[in-house]
């Protein structure tokens, strides 16, 4: 089987909804990166067999396939194809997987992963309106009539695994403060591209963002203690509030995947390889607890442990879930989320897949670590598990 390696993997600074980056259009934002991952690799375009990208809320300004238009804006050959993913919020882990099986099944030579989310432009949800909405009365009676939101099925993980307020809004600070010492260290500049920032109407302001918008430098469990629940109705999520859940955001990522014969032809430095991967699925109606039994299932085909990774990424969607997988695979904490996390950094859906990669692979880059592993959970009860082996 031929082997897939990542040449390149980068992103842009995350901004807040409706901060620095929102006077980007997500075409133009995904467009960005792509171009920024052709140039700085110096290939020749045209010869990417495929843009594989995800995006979760294909509407409005990421209708209408988001990857082809942004390669399309981006002033990049027409002749290029390229499609969009939607795994909910692992839609671009998706797409490297995507990418790579691609590559290892002999399809692709040189293919690029990517993800883009501008929550500002395209708002979550906004794809679900129209006719009856996209769940059916098949799907609702599948699902016990229960349609649960996640602030309470993030409410229900933390009660069954014991998990407290105090103990999410202690992780929650923790991860801020990784990534804020990642960021004050300059670990984060290697993988950021920078971005022009642009106004209202889409003109360039003449500032440049080279930094994530969202680290708390300073925050206490004072401040996090007096936040009240984000859910509308407390009583059904009394301990999830906005600070111990992840962020909304704009950003875009990209990956530069290969096989490592094409990776030599080209003079490209194939940086890491694909060993795993894994897909999996839980509970419809509460729909975040995928993470856990994909890991399991991972390390049942593979006969891996959590202790043979150098890094671990496992998505803060919500303090709960990567808390209640900490819970079960006891990984050394300081291997998990090593720089901060979706809670700190942000979580721009369908570029965080990539982005927790992308900060992955730097971060066994600047350790010498060897195994990475990385899984999130995704709507609609599913989940990604992937394992990459840094090379050099």
């Amino acid at each position: 089987m031929t082997e897939a390696v990542i040449v390149d993997a980068i992103r842009t600074p995350i901004g807040k909804r409706k901060g620095a980056l929102s006077g980007w259009h997500p075409t133009d934002l995904l467009g960005h990166v792509l171009s920024s991952l052709v140039e700085r690799n110096g290939i020749d375009p045209a010869t990417v067999d495929d843009v594989i990208g995800g995006c979760v809320t294909q509407s409005g300004e990421q209708g209408t396939n988001v990857t082809r238009n942004a390669w399309v804006a981006a002033g990049l050959p027409q002749t290029v194809a390229a499609t969009s993913v939607d795994r909910q919020c692992g839609s671009s882990q998706q797409a490297v997987h995507f990418a790579a099986q691609g590559v290892m099944a002999g399809a692709y030579d040189l293919v690029i992963a990517c993800g883009v989310e501008s929550m500002t432009r395209a708002p979550m949800a906004s794809n679900a309106r129209g006719g009856t909405g996209p769940f059916s009365p098949a799907f609702l009676a599948a699902c016990d009539n229960q349609l649960k939101m996640q602030f309470e099925v993030a409410q229900k993980i933390a009660n069954d695994w014991g998990i407290t307020r105090s103990d999410m809004d202690a992780f929650a600070i923790e991860s801020h403060r990784r990534a804020s010492e990642a960021q004050k260290a300059g670990a984060f500049e290697r993988e950021i591209v920078p971005i022009p920032l642009r106004d209202e109407e889409g003109k360039e302001t003449g500032e440049v963002m080279t930094a994530d918008e969202g680290i708390r430098h300073e925050t206490s469990a004072e401040k996090m203690a007096a936040l009240p629940p984000a859910h509308f109705e407390p009583a059904l999520a009394p301990d999830i509030t906005a600070g111990n859940s992840s962020q909304m955001n704009d950003a875009a990522a990209g990956m530069l995947i290969c096989s490592r014969e094409t990776a030599e032809k080209l003079g490209l430095r194939p940086r890491a390889a694909f060993r795993h991967f894994a897909v999996g699925a839980d509970s419809a109606t509460w729909v975040l607890t995928a993470p856990n039994p994909v890991t399991r299932k991972l390390y049942e085909k593979t006969g891996l442990t959590t202790a043979d990774f150098d890094a671990i990424e496992v998505n803060e969607a919500f303090a709960s879930i990567t808390m209640a997988w900490e819970r079960e695979f006891k990984p050394d904490p300081a291997l998990l989320n090593p720089r901060g996390g979706a809670i700190a950094i942000g979580h721009p859906l369908g570029a965080s897949g990539i982005r927790l990669m992308t900060t992955m692979l730097h971060y066994l880059e600047d350790t010498g670590g060897r195994l990475g592993f990385q899984t999130m959970c995704e709507g609609g009860g599913q989940a990604n598990a992937t394992v990459i082996e840094r090379l050099g």
